[in-house]
């Protein structure tokens, strides 16, 4: 294989573009040379961007799937439900695989897509960017270090942020269980995920509690309509489309999340988006589904604990933890982290700056291009393990969120469980002597 990775793109929507403009910042590692994408303006803009020829581009990915291994690399960016024929189509065909999170919804298709890139031997990178941030490697130099001590309990916070819920999970594309996934699947998979990585171990329990409180018809104020552009109480409202989106078009903005609303950043053409689509609805008038705060507790084999909270009603920030050890507290709020040592009773600036917000808009404080750059060192090598979301550990992250869902719903402590179904409830093997 050549150094120069190519790569087939499966989805031209923000991730997918996302991911697909490091290639573009990095013409010497990595090159685009097909997509997939049934929304013809965003196909067209994708090639336009990346010089693709007309027989490159694609409506269906199968298209590209039937022409055998065009790429040295795939990056399958399709919405959540759609992940697990690609997935297995591509592997089969001997591609390396970027799959965007979540990798699939059910246990039986993460472990269909796990089996199916360990047969064909090729890398998978799950798109769990928070992993590849410069400030988590920093959190967890310091958790490896020792300096904490014994790791006795974790509190970490994902403030999603108010307008953030409404634009994605009320009014958004992830506003619905039936069409897309659970909240804690869709947005908060990165958390739990993130907790396993920091710790160096998996949970092994799990309880949840959540439910959605606030984004409800009965909650809809006196006066209030259907739509934002039609509404009399729409200037008193926290949650107006009218003045979210533009007071963004307003600044200049063309990224995301307009770039949702939008195809062109015009007034007249946000106004049709607001009159006739859904990001235009009043908050209290949609059809969502999801919960709009939950919290997770876990345990993990070492007896360590940690508590997770997503909730909605938060300012735009980053996230927020705080890991308790035996010798010391680090604070990390996403841009920088604290160490206060217990014996020395002095606190000590760890941190540095992220790469960016920690949102998407901000490519995850440097996690995106993180990705892309271990994603397509690993091909270019042949060596897999600088991957850090790998198969194994994505499968053990998803089987967590699983878990952690099935407790909220049933109130339930929840056993995660990564061993494969088959090999559940046979004894253990007998113990040696050493």
């Amino acid at each position: 294989m050549s150094s120069l990775v190519t790569l087939a793109v499966v989805g031209a929507g923000d991730r997918g573009t996302g991911y697909a403009r490091w290639a573009l910042a990095h013409p010497d590692r990595a090159r685009v040379v097909a997509v997939a994408e049934p929304r013809p303006v965003r196909r067209d803009r994708f090639a336009a961007d990346h010089g693709l020829d007309p027989g490159a581009v694609v409506e269906d990915w199968r298209e590209l799937a039937a022409r055998g291994r065009i790429a040295d690399a795939v990056l399958i960016c399709t919405l959540d439900r759609d992940h697990l024929e690609p997935a297995l189509a591509f592997a089969g065909l001997g591609c390396h695989i970027l799959l965007e999170k979540p990798m699939a919804l059910t246990e039986e298709e993460c472990r269909r897509i796990v089996s199916a890139v360990e047969r064909a031997g090729v890398t998978l990178a799950v798109g769990h960017v928070l992993r590849y941030t410069p400030y988590t490697q920093a959190l967890k130099a310091v958790v490896d270090s020792g300096r904490l001590g014994e790791v006795v309990s974790v509190q970490h916070l994902e403030p999603v942020g108010f307008w953030h819920q409404a634009h994605s999970f009320v009014r958004g594309n992830w506003r619905r269980e039936d069409q897309a996934t659970t909240m804690l699947m869709a947005k908060s998979c990165h958390d739990l995920d993130w907790l396993q990585y920091v710790l160096g171990q998996p949970p092994v329990r799990v309880s949840s509690f959540g439910r959605l409180s606030h984004f409800r018809p009965e909650n809809k104020p006196a006066g209030a309509a259907d739509r934002c552009l039609d509404c009399a109480v729409e200037t008193t409202c926290a949650y107006s489309a009218k003045r979210e989106y533009g007071e963004r078009l307003a600044r200049g903005e063309h990224g995301w999340p307009l770039r949702v609303v939008v195809d062109e950043f015009d007034p007249r053409a946000l106004e049709t988006a607001l009159r006739e689509g859904p990001y235009g609805r009043c908050v209290y008038a949609c059809d969502n589904d999801v919960v709009d705060h939950q919290v997770v507790a876990m345990e993990f084999a070492s007896g360590a604990t940690a508590t997770f909270t997503m909730t909605a009603f938060t300012e735009s920030a980053d996230r927020q933890t705080r890991v308790f050890g035996t010798r010391g507290e680090l604070r990390g709020d996403g841009q920088s982290l604290t160490l206060y040592d217990f014996l020395t009773r002095t606190q000590e600036p760890v941190g540095l700056a992220a790469e960016g917000s920690m949102d998407a808009g901000g490519g995850h404080g440097g996690g995106d291009a993180g990705l892309m750059d271990a994603f397509v060192a690993a091909v270019a090598t042949g060596d897999p393990g600088l991957v850090k979301s790998g198969p194994q550990e994505s499968l053990t992250s998803h089987l967590t969120v699983l878990a952690a869902e099935r407790a909220r719903l049933t109130g339930t402590v929840q056993t995660v469980r990564p061993e494969p179904p088959a090999d559940r409830g046979r004894p253990a093997p007998p113990a040696t002597a050493g």
